[in-house]
């Protein structure tokens, strides 16, 4: 028996939030998604409301992960605290609001799902995530294991993805904003993507207005970042997994795009 798993890519502000409502439960239905998981942490820009995680949830997700910026918009600490359904970075600090990985109900048995975060060209300070991965691994039982790395450096997300083939079902990348070519299925039986893309505007630079992005490389004068206006897109990828054996046997974008 199959389970399918649709990762959906970071939701950038009103334009990726007005994208999700619109359209997470049509892509559902279209991939005949099992289990959904979708990156929330920009959807305020910077950081998520709770608000903006129940709105995702009402849209169809069933897992919301967060990356570098969880804690950007203080009211979600007791939000997370309260609901596992949200999940920071599981190599932050121990003294953190909220869970790091959780193991989730479905129809075709139960799935965990584990977030991480990279360290390599990232301005925050987690504990290593190769070795947090590695004992939070003792800890589960199900053969249906999940992994999101938050990361920026393609090689911090290829070496994870190597290391756990065959200890895991699958395997993504956010936090870059750009979709990758790479969807494959590793060596050992993981599925695996770089980078998911982004849930946001069209045409913009990661999300944000080109103008703002051109002015700071530019080096004049500093505004606040605001999202591009205009068409807007979902870019997702779709991980089918044999549930007796828990490995991936299909891995396939399956991006929306006005």
């Amino acid at each position: 028996m199959d389970l399918k798993v649709l990762a959906v890519g970071d939701v950038v502000g009103k334009p990726g939030m007005d994208r999700v409502c619109r359209s997470l439960r049509y892509l559902k239905r279209q991939t005949n998604a099992d289990f959904v998981v979708v990156n929330g942490e920009n959807a305020a820009v910077v950081g998520m409301t709770p608000q903006q995680a129940e709105d995702i949830f009402d849209a169809g997700a069933d897992v919301i992960t967060m990356g570098n910026h969880t804690f950007s918009k203080q009211e979600i600490a007791q939000y997370m605290d309260d609901n596992r359904r949200v999940l920071r970075p599981a190599n932050y600090a121990p003294q953190a609001p909220g869970y790091g990985w959780g193991v989730y109900d479905t129809q075709k048995g139960q799935i965990a799902v584990i977030d991480l975060q990279g360290r390599c060209n990232m301005d925050y300070g987690p504990d290593n995530p190769f070795l947090a991965v590695d004992k939070i691994l003792k800890e589960i039982d199900t053969k249906l294991i999940l992994v999101e790395i938050h990361a920026e450096a393609t090689s911090e997300k290829l070496a994870m993805g190597y290391m756990l083939d065959g200890k895991v079902s699958a395997l993504w990348g956010t936090h870059t904003h750009v979709p990758t070519a790479d969807t494959q299925i590793l060596p050992q039986g993981t599925g695996y993507v770089t980078d998911l893309g982004m849930t946001g505007p069209k045409h913009s630079v990661l999300g944000i207005a080109p103008r703002l992005s051109i002015a700071k490389f530019r080096g004049d004068l500093p505004e606040r970042y605001r999202w591009a206006e205009g068409d807007t897109k979902m870019e997702a990828v779709l991980f089918t997994i044999d549930t007796e054996t828990g490995l991936c046997r299909c891995v396939e974008r399956v991006d929306i795009c006005d």
